[in-house]
């Protein structure tokens, strides 16, 4: 089975959804020789979802040796997790990064309109500290097509709130990407501000900087010292190509070519009604060459629109079932 033709997948239709990951789903258990195992050993009606820790123990990749490559000498680009140094990071091998880029770029501006209408600023020290990071790709490529003062910044707070400032004169909305202690270092930092025409994109999490909190009470006190700044979430990993994000800072909703399932954590066989809590399960379409199916760490529930909230991660100390392959 040769690789599907995805040229139109970033046009797709919800009606053609099933049909194309049908499609995708049997290609990579053709192709994929850690996700056709998974399959086989713990079979389930309809899609299989491959737990996302084997990116961290396996070679997950779709490839079908009839296919010519696009290029002989193009080496994939690999995108690693973070973690402590105690933890094994996540590799995803990508083969086309020209796939990636079409894929943020297309389901950003499908929420937000055209990226070089922003500026864009990156406040993302944590993932500046490695190299490997998807994230930082992402935002490296908005930055470079961005309004002037677009670029990443460490702890010049008073530099960020003076472009901000001077954007918010000019017309110009700002895009800042944050995570979530360097947006909590700035707020404390900075006298109140009033910023109308700012996004503020929350990435999510402390890295080991502080202990975690949750996502209203960072809400409320980013709103506390900007006034006016709509608070906004981005979901990606380093296992996807495609990002779901939360304009309202609670529910996040995906593109067309990526879609949420809500699993029994203690029954992978057992799917949740929407209003359930359990492990979040993605279908990323524009993940062909690697695993388009995936099963987060993640607690979440889904809505009737398809939209989700993410409610935490998921504890394993209870969970039946083995989640280890012998390839």
């Amino acid at each position: 089975m040769n690789r599907p033709d995805i040229s139109d997948l970033f046009r797709i239709s919800n009606a053609k959804f099933t049909e194309w990951a049908t499609t995708i789903h049997d290609y990579q258990r053709k192709n994929n020789p850690v996700f056709d195992q998974w399959c086989a050993q713990f079979p389930t009606e309809g899609f299989n979802f491959l737990p996302i820790s084997f990116f961290k123990s396996h070679r997950v990749v779709t490839q079908n040796p009839e296919t010519p490559q696009q290029s002989t000498t193009d080496s994939p680009t690999i995108f690693t997790s973070s973690g402590t140094s105690q933890q094994t990071p996540s590799q995803h091998i990508v083969s086309n990064i020209a796939l990636y880029e079409q894929s943020f770029v297309s389901g950003f501006e499908l929420q937000y309109g055209r990226m070089d209408q922003y500026c864009v600023i990156g406040l993302l020290p944590s993932y500046l500290e490695r190299t490997g990071s998807s994230l930082i790709y992402m935002v490296d490529y908005m930055i470079q097509r961005g309004k002037p003062g677009s670029g990443f910044y460490l702890n010049q707070y008073e530099e960020v709130a003076h472009i901000v400032t001077q954007n918010e004169k000019n017309g110009i909305p700002t895009l800042l990407f944050g995570v979530t202690f360097a947006l909590l270092a700035m707020a404390e930092f900075l006298p109140v501000q009033q910023w109308n025409q700012t996004i503020i994109m929350e990435t999510g999490g402390m890295k080991g900087r502080g202990p975690e909190i949750t996502r209203d009470e960072l809400h409320d006190r980013l709103l506390n010292k900007f006034n006016g700044a709509n608070i906004h979430s981005e979901y990606g990993m380093t296992e996807l190509l495609s990002q779901a994000y939360a304009t309202n800072g609670h529910r996040f909703g995906c593109p067309p070519w990526m879609k949420v399932y809500i699993q029994d954590p203690g029954d992978p066989k057992h799917w949740l009604p929407n209003g359930k809590t359990g492990r979040l399960c993605v279908i990323d379409l524009a993940n062909i060459d690697s695993c388009s199916f995936i099963a987060t760490d993640d607690l979440a529930k889904r809505f009737d629109d398809g939209s989700f909230e993410v409610m935490g991660r998921l504890d394993f100390t209870d969970l039946r079932g083995c989640n280890q392959l012998v390839i």
